[in-house]
């Protein structure tokens, strides 16, 4: 039997620091819910607005898979390994912290703001050696598909992380819809929509609308309108 739990956009934490407009699905900083801590290793979904010239200053982290998908714009990284790149919108950036980095993140535009979403998962492993990756997207591949864009292995298509998780773009025309066939027994899935409207499996959602599914093994999504929308196949414990 099918369990969700739905997070409606309007429900998220909140917190507009003038130079970060930052929305969170999952407790952060000083929004907390009990209710709304993870969804199984899924820790943080933040859904960031940074404006022109400003930034996060240096910041350590360790002991997660932090996963970086820029909307608009463009994000200046810096890290501890040594690392100095720019994310660009079409772009994913992956970083396992493992024992420990430290890195900023800062919009290097002086004209626009930049969008992203900053995404958190718990590793299966504990105290890896910290890694960096980045690649560019095949945008063209989400037309009425599953792009997926990251995954466990190393040699699979888009980034890789030390958790049994994948993760797939998609862009549909209103109307279309497809099944996503479970990758991993025992898995949930939580559907983030950027933009329209979807159903998945009859409910409705809306955008940055999110929706946790559990016991399932494959899932009808059907656009209401045209729309974009990132799935996100978790481990549960």
């Amino acid at each position: 039997m099918k369990n969700t739990v739905l997070h409606k956009a309007n429900t998220r934490g909140h917190a507009n620091h003038g130079w970060l407009n930052a929305y969170h699905s999952f407790s952060f900083a000083s929004w907390y819910n009990p209710e709304r801590v993870q969804f199984g290793t899924l820790r943080v979904l933040n859904d960031d607005t940074v404006a022109a010239g400003m930034g996060f200053g240096t910041h350590p982290h360790d002991n997660m898979e932090i996963i970086t998908i820029p909307l608009e714009g463009d994000l200046a990284h810096k890290d501890s390994m040594g690392n100095i790149e720019t994310i660009k919108t079409g772009e994913v950036q992956v970083m396992s912290a493992g024992t420990g980095i430290q890195h900023s993140e800062f919009n290097p535009n002086h004209d626009r703001h930049t969008k992203l979403f900053q995404i958190w998962l718990f590793p299966k492993t504990r105290n890896v050696a910290p890694r960096y990756q980045q690649i560019k997207l095949n945008v063209r591949e989400q037309k009425n598909n599953f792009a997926q864009i990251l995954s466990p292995n190393a040699d699979d298509e888009g980034v890789w992380i030390h958790q049994d998780a994948w993760f797939h773009l998609a862009d549909f025309d209103k109307g279309f819809s497809k099944t996503y066939e479970l990758k991993k027994a025992g898995n949930g899935m939580y559907v983030f929509v950027i933009s329209g409207n979807i159903t998945v499996d009859g409910q409705e959602l809306e955008t940055r609308d999110g929706l946790g599914i559990t016991d399932f093994q494959n899932l009808e999504i059907k656009a209401s309108t045209d729309a974009k929308f990132l799935l996100m196949e978790i481990p549960m414990e």
